[in-house]
């Protein structure tokens, strides 16, 4: 192996999986925290304040044998909104997803306003993103505004 690719090597290749790319360092334990990292049998490989020529430095997170649902990247946008989810198979990158907030968010959080009506029914949570680069969402029952700082995940 050439000395150039000794030093870019930085993370273990995955077979098959899924990489978790270009997350804030300072968001990188939230986030396996917020995926369940810590219940997963999978081989799972961190990388925190890795160089990156888009942000400086990223976090990576890869996990073999992972393929995630459409829940779980929504959880991650909340988080991590413009992360890279990177879905390899046979050591190749078969797919690159940028992940952003959608429009709605359905049942993944908790409203903050203890009168709503999802704080005392048995119902799921509906918001809509009402600015999805300051991460501000409103819930579509008590339309109650939250910002991102202030949301509670399910």
């Amino acid at each position: 192996m050439s000395d150039k690719k000794k030093r870019e090597l930085q993370v273990a290749a995955l077979e098959n999986g899924t990489a978790i790319d270009h997350i804030p360092p300072e968001q990188l334990f939230k986030v396996a925290q917020l995926i369940g990292l810590n219940t997963m049998n999978n081989r799972i490989t961190f990388g925190n304040n890795l160089e990156s020529k888009k942000m400086g430095r990223k976090g990576m997170i890869k996990i073999a044998d992972k393929f995630f649902e459409e829940d779980e990247i929504n959880r991650i946008a909340l988080i991590a909104p413009n992360v890279v989810l990177n879905i390899i198979r046979d050591y190749e990158v078969v797919e690159k997803k940028c992940v952003s907030l959608p429009d709605e968010l359905i049942d993944i959080v908790k409203c903050n306003n203890p009168k709503c009506i999802t704080n005392n029914e048995p119902m799921k949570t509906y918001f809509h993103v009402i600015d999805k680069d300051s991460g501000t969402i409103k819930c579509r029952y008590c339309e109650r505004k939250i910002n991102k700082e202030d949301i509670i995940i399910k």
